[in-house]
C-alpha cells in the first residue's frame, strides 16, 4: 500500500496521451495494451538492468505478445496450459504490468486510492485496514492520499493527485476536510464514499456507505435512561456536519423520554480534550451519566472523574463509542457502542467492485449494524435517599411508579 501526503507542487497532468520518447511505448501501443513497462531499444533484458517488456515475456515463453496480453488481462480464450506457462515466465523474469497503462488501454481497473483526512484515528485507520484487506484479496493495488485542509485550492489539488488514470477512489468523509474532498471528486470518477449517517434521504441512490450513528446513540442513551438516570450529558467529537446524527440520536432519546436536554460539550478527538471538559462535569453532582462521542473521550472523562473522587459507575455512568481494542481492559471496563469500521471498509470496496463491474461482481455484503456492548462502566445512579436535588427526586419518582405497578 502506497501512502502519499499533500504537497505544494502542481498536480500531475491527467492526460493519458502524450508523445513518447524514442524507445518508450505510449498508451495505445502493444506494450500499453497489456499494461507493461516498455524497455529502451538496444538495452539488455534481465533483473537489475531495464524493465522487462511484454515482448521479452512472449519470446521466453514461445508465444505471441498478444497471448501474453490476454493472460495478463484475464481473457478467457487462452488454454490453461498456455496461461500457466506465461504466468510462470512472468514470475521468472520479474515482469511487472503497469496497471494504469492497462486500464487506459481498455483493461479492467485494478487500483484504488483512498482519500482520507487522517490515518491515525480509530475509525479512519480501521476503515483503511478493511479496504486494504478486501482490495488485496482481489489483486488491487491500494494507495493513500491525505487531505488535511478545507481550503478549496488545497482540496482540489489533493483530489487531482488522488484521481489517477485507470484508477478508482474511496473517500473517507468523517469530517469537514473529507466532506470537502468528496464534493470535489469529478463526476466521471469511479468512486465510493464512507460518510457519517446522512440526514433523511440524503444518501439515497449515492455510492455511500455508513454506520447508523443516529440509531446507535439513540440506543445508548435509552440504555442509560433505563438505568434510572434523569438525563444524559454528551461529549461530542468533531463532525462533518453542523449537527451530527450521533448527536441527533442522543437528543432524540432525551426528548422522547421528556428528559432535560443539557447542552452538548464540544471536544476534539483526543482523551485530553475530554479530560479538560470532564473536570467541569465532575464538579457538578447532578451529572450522573455521560455519553461520549468516542472511546478516547471516555478515557479522558474517566480520568477527570477519578481525580475528582467521582466513582464509576457508582456515582457517574460512562458510555463510549467505537469499542476500541483497549475498551474491555480499562478499569472499570468500558460500556460502549461497537462500530465495525473494518467491516465497513470491506463493504465500501465491495460496493466499488459492483460499480466497476456490475455484471460479474458479487453483491456487496450488508453493512454492519452498531452494537451496544455492556460492560462495567454504567449502572443505576446511587444517590442516598432523602438527598436534595432533581436527580434524587426523579429517581425516587421512578421507584414509586415501579412499586405502584407491581
Amino acid at each position: 500500500m502506497v501512502v502519499t501526503g499533500h504537497t505544494s507542487g502542481p498536480a500531475p497532468d491527467p492526460s493519458p496521451l502524450r508523445e513518447a520518447p524514442p524507445g518508450v511505448a505510449a498508451a495505445g501501443t502493444d506494450a500499453a495494451a497489456a499494461g507493461t513497462d516498455a524497455a529502451p531499444a538496444g538495452s539488455a533484458v534481465g533483473r537489475g538492468s531495464r524493465p522487462v517488456s511484454i515482448r521479452d515475456v512472449a519470446a521466453a515463453a514461445g508465444v505471441s505478445y498478444q497471448t501474453v496480453s490476454r493472460v495478463i488481462n484475464g481473457h478467457p480464450s487462452v488454454r490453461e496450459s498456455t496461461r500457466e506457462l506465461v504466468l510462470a515466465t512472468i514470475d521468472n523474469l520479474g515482469f511487472r504490468p503497469n496497471r494504469a497503462a492497462r486500464a487506459l488501454a481498455g483493461g479492467p481497473v485494478q487500483s484504488v486510492t483512498v482519500l482520507t483526512p487522517n490515518t491515525i484515528l480509530y475509525g479512519h485507520r480501521s476503515a483503511l485496514q478493511g479496504i486494504e484487506e478486501a482490495a488485496r484479496a482481489k489483486g488491487f493495488a491500494v494507495g493513500v492520499r491525505i487531505v488535511e485542509s478545507t481550503a478549496p485550492e488545497e482540496v482540489s489539488d489533493a483530489v487531482a493527485r488522488a484521481v489517477e488514470p485507470g484508477g478508482a477512489l474511496i473517500v473517507i468523509a468523517y469530517d469537514e476536510a473529507g466532506t470537502a474532498a468528496l464534493a470535489a471528486v469529478p463526476a466521471q470518477t469511479p468512486m465510493v464514499a464512507m460518510v457519517e449517517t446522512p440526514a433523511g434521504a440524503e444518501g439515497s441512490g449515492k455510492p455511500w456507505v455508513w454506520l447508523d450513528d443516529r440509531r446507535a446513540a439513540l440506543k445508548a442513551t435509552r440504555y442509560l435512561l433505563g438505568l434510572g438516570h434523569r438525563t444524559v450529558h454528551y461529549l461530542a467529537i468533531p463532525s462533518s456536519t453542523h449537527i451530527s446524527q450521533r448527536q441527533a440520536g442522543w437528543r432524540s432519546a432525551l426528548e422522547e423520554a421528556g428528559s432535560v436536554v443539557p447542552g452538548p460539550v464540544q471536544c476534539g478527538w483526543t482523551p485530553r480534550s475530554a479530560y479538560q471538559a470532564g473536570q467541569a462535569l465532575a464538579a457538578d453532582p447532578e451529572v450522573t451519566a455521560v455519553l461520549c462521542g468516542n472511546d478516547d473521550l471516555a478515557l479522558g472523562l474517566m480520568r477527570a472523574m477519578k481525580e475528582a473522587g467521582r466513582a464509576i459507575p457508582a456515582e457517574v455512568s460512562v458510555v463510549g463509542f467505537d469499542d476500541t481494542p483497549v475498551a474491555e481492559f480499562l478499569t472499570p471496563s468500558l460500556t460502549t457502542v461497537r462500530m465495525d469500521f473494518v467491516e465497513l471498509g470491506r463493504a465500501s470496496f465491495g460496493l466499488l467492485l459492483a460499480l466497476l463491474d456490475p455484471e460479474t461482481a458479487v453483491p456487496p455484503a450488508p453493512w454492519p449494524e452498531p452494537e451496544l456492548i455492556i460492560r462495567e462502566s454504567a449502572g443505576p445512579p446511587h444517590l442516598p435517599r432523602g438527598s436534595a436535588g432533581p436527580a434524587r427526586q426523579a429517581l425516587d419518582a421512578r421507584h414509586s411508579k415501579g412499586a405502584s405497578r407491581d
